[in-house]
């Protein structure tokens, strides 16, 4: 399977870490982020030039891109890029609802997903962590945003990734299974995914995840590949696997409706809308549509990107 993005390629932004404590962070252009959302116009990403940029609460270095430094800016107006013009302006957007049009731009929607999404991903982290965690006192970003140092007890806190898995299952019959997490929108369908255990590796995560959600034991556990997923503060790691039975049993907690389903199911379910499946551009979609062997319809009813 091709990953949803060329992520066995090196970077394209060059996160040049030897400048984070040297660099000039307000000389540099500033990507808005905020809350799980980056400013874009017309789906791609705005760069505001400096001197032309909000107050900021928060800059993070993201590195050197055709030439210029490039900081995740964090206004400090709550209400700063909200407001929709209704002519494709700027304004600010979760990342989720971007994912398609990223993907659809090629090696530039690329750049703007890998900017974008270490942007929201390191500005989750400060938000989430303002104080120390063994002190409780207040801590102050350094390094170009890539750390927060207590100044009560010297200590550096860096950055956190959670790993997740995400599992395709096919039966004998080479259908795959989808399944309806309890707390996603109406018809919302994809892999069953959870988050990797302590003391436990990915591998085994992903039969303990299955067996817990859906009753099922597997064989065949395969990689497929991973993508950034900052929601917020994840790397989906995606496998394929067999099961060895089809007698599925819902927790009915986290997930509440699971099924195997043919290609020909998949592409009726999806045209009639009553299926709808994870956004272009997501490890899911691609996962899916590797199974499918090749792109599958959008849905006619599109909900919230949930998934």
């Amino acid at each position: 399977m091709r990953n949803p993005w060329p992520l066995d390629h090196p970077s394209r932004i060059d996160r040049a870490a030897e400048r984070r404590s040297v660099v000039d962070l307000e000389a540099c252009h500033a990507i808005i982020v905020r809350d799980g959302s980056v400013m874009t116009a017309d789906g791609r990403l705005v760069e505001l030039a400096p001197g032309h940029q909000p107050a900021a609460m928060l800059r993070i270095y993201l590195g050197v891109d055709r030439g210029r430094d490039l900081v995740a800016l964090v206004p400090e107006d709550p209400a700063f890029g909200s407001d929709p013009d209704g002519i494709g302006g700027e304004r600010l957007r979760g990342l989720r609802d971007l994912l398609a049009g990223f993907w659809d731009r090629g090696p530039d929607g690329e750049r703007d997903h890998e900017l974008a999404t270490t942007a929201i991903a390191i500005a989750n982290w400060h938000a989430a962590h303002p104080r120390c965690s063994l002190c409780g006192e207040p801590t102050v970003p350094a390094m170009g945003g890539w750390v927060r140092r207590c100044d009560q007890d010297g200590r550096d806190h860096y950055p956190r990734t959670d790993p997740a898995i995400i599992v395709a299952i096919t039966d004998d019959e080479d259908r795959l299974l989808l399944a309806h997490a309890a707390h996603w929108s109406p018809r919302r369908f994809s892999h069953l995914a959870g988050y990797v255990e302590p003391g436990e590796t990915l591998e085994q995560a992903v039969h303990r995840e299955v067996a817990e959600e859906a009753g099922l034991t597997l064989t065949g556990v395969e990689y497929l590949g991973s993508q950034p997923w900052p929601f917020p503060a994840s790397v989906m790691v995606g496998f394929r696997a067999r099961a060895l039975t089809t007698e599925i049993a819902v927790d009915g907690v986290e997930i509440s409706e699971a099924r195997f389903v043919s290609r020909d199911d998949v592409a009726g379910l999806v045209r009639d809308g009553e299926m709808v499946l994870a956004p272009k551009g997501s490890i899911a979609r691609r996962m899916l549509e590797d199974w499918f062997g090749g792109e599958l319809p959008e849905p006619h009813a599109r909900g919230p990107v949930d998934v």
